[in-house]
């Protein structure tokens, strides 16, 4: 089973959290920027898009720009937990088959997309806690 870990680390001021992927990246979080859920949302939108272009590609398809229009659907009272995600996939190319793009997006959707997959299962999430002083 392939392992990834990632990090939040809050930067002290107000509910800002600074987050850093395995390859060193760091993106801020919170406050003015991005929300943790939004980021979810277009973890999804990339994540999807990626599969959608490359699929694309590999059928030799001419594609000039996609983008991924994601809108989540959640209630107003605590913990607003997304109920419904639309995605709606705008592809620009030459002579691009429909067909072509439809099956793209349906093999991102049932096969590859890993923010989808684990989105679409019920996922076990496990905590641990540990105190240091400083």
């Amino acid at each position: 089973m392939g392992v990834t870990n990632v990090s939040a680390s809050w930067t002290g001021e107000k509910l800002n959290f600074l987050g850093q992927d395995t390859k060193g990246n760091q993106i801020p979080m919170g406050g003015s920027d991005v929300s943790p859920s939004q980021m979810m949302l277009l973890g999804l939108a990339g994540c999807t898009g990626m599969d959608v272009v490359s699929i694309l590609q590999k059928k030799r398809q001419v594609v000039s720009g996609v983008e991924v229009q994601v809108t989540g659907y959640n209630p107003d009272e605590y913990p607003k937990p997304y109920q419904v995600v639309e995605l709606k996939f705008i592809v620009k190319g030459e002579n691009l088959d429909p067909k072509a793009v439809e099956r793209a997006i349906d093999l991102s959707e049932s096969k590859y997309c890993v923010v989808g997959q684990t989105l679409q299962n019920k996922v076990e999430i496990k905590t641990s806690f540990e105190v240091t002083e400083g």
